[in-house]
């Protein structure tokens, strides 16, 4: 069964629980066999639920949050077993939905998140043109800088509304390859050359470990250059200055590895696996202030994904960050 399962005799003794069980509340499945279930179940809250169906003599229905970093969601159902009319025991039934709260977060994230990307550059707008209106327009020294952050605000709202379309047609799965055997080299070389400019201006150095004979993918060069440009984007954003971005490539098995490393901040562990999620940002304040939209991982996933390959990320806060990108073999 997906279901954990654990049977609870009259003396508080566990005398069945299945491997499902095990797994959700961290046990070793061979020594829970007539132990106390105090000493069995290590959660203080399912160890509540335990006692409330004893007490009460009745179903009892809820939701259990199991973990600290990475946490998972249950619901629970405790059923008391009855015995010549007397309570003999009780069953606990855990289903996992942590997938389904998962999308219900990222369901209201994302309706928040929205909402906020666009009402501040909306607001930065508004209010310079109602100054201009007011008589700023004859201030020639003022007039022309308040011009100028409405156009970058537009600017910031066209990318963000081109990146929220681009995402949902990938999504709907409306987005068209334009497949062909290409070198990993034709994908890295453009990038490095834009990044190269950004680098300079923070005194990054920039290197490169790509082998020239490496096999070919079968891909779609320019969304490939999409997501390396993304992720170069991001690594010169959060490196301090002085600070060194490696490219790499190489063959791992069936599939070829594009690697970005970087030593800038870092993501803490329980961030690494909500960096892939819309409008989800490590470092919020850092990302709105350069610009960033907050969509750019998010889109890099989903294009690799179409690709058939998969993108990874390990970092160390204070250390540095590698993204890596793997792609099968043309």
């Amino acid at each position: 069964m997906s279901e954990g399962v654990v049977v609870i005799g009259p003396s508080q003794r566990v005398i069945f629980c299945n491997a499902a069980f095990c797994r959700a509340v961290n046990i070793e499945i061979a020594t829970w066999e007539g132990r106390p279930v105090v000493e069995v179940i290590p959660n203080a809250d399912l160890l509540n639920f335990v006692e409330q169906v004893r007490t009460v003599n009745s179903p009892i229905t809820s939701e259990l949050v199991v973990g600290s970093v990475r946490t998972k969601s249950f619901a629970v159902t405790a059923t008391p077993i009855r015995s010549n009319d007397a309570t003999s025991g009780s069953v606990i039934v855990l289903h996992d939905i942590s997938e389904l709260r998962r999308l219900e977060r990222a369901r209201r994230d994302f309706a928040a998140n929205v909402s906020h990307e666009f009402k501040t550059p909306l607001t930065s707008i508004q209010g310079f043109a109602e100054t201009l209106l007011s008589g700023a327009l004859e201030d020639a020294e003022h007039s022309r800088k308040f011009v100028e952050i409405i156009r970058v605000n537009a600017v910031r709202l066209g990318r963000l509304t081109d990146d929220l379309l681009k995402l949902a047609q990938i999504e709907a799965g409306k987005l068209e390859l334009q497949r062909q055997p290409i070198a990993v080299s034709s994908v890295i070389q453009p990038c490095l050359e834009v990044t190269r400019l950004k680098a300079d201006q923070k005194n990054l150095t920039l290197e490169t470990d790509c082998r020239a004979d490496l096999p070919l993918v079968n891909g779609d060069s320019l969304c490939l250059q999409q997501v390396l440009q993304n992720l170069l984007d991001n690594a010169v954003r959060y490196s301090p200055t002085g600070g060194r971005i490696i490219v790499s490539a190489f063959v791992k098995g069936s599939e070829i590895v594009i690697s970005v490393s970087d030593n800038g901040v870092g993501i803490p562990k329980a961030e690494q696996e909500r960096i892939f999620e819309r409008f989800y940002r490590a470092d919020a304040a850092r990302a709105r202030a350069d610009g960033g939209t907050g969509l750019g991982l998010s889109i890099a996933k989903h294009l690799v994904e179409a690709h058939g390959g998969r993108i990874q990320v390990q970092s160390e806060v204070g250390i540095g960050s590698t993204f890596s990108v793997f792609l099968p073999c043309a």
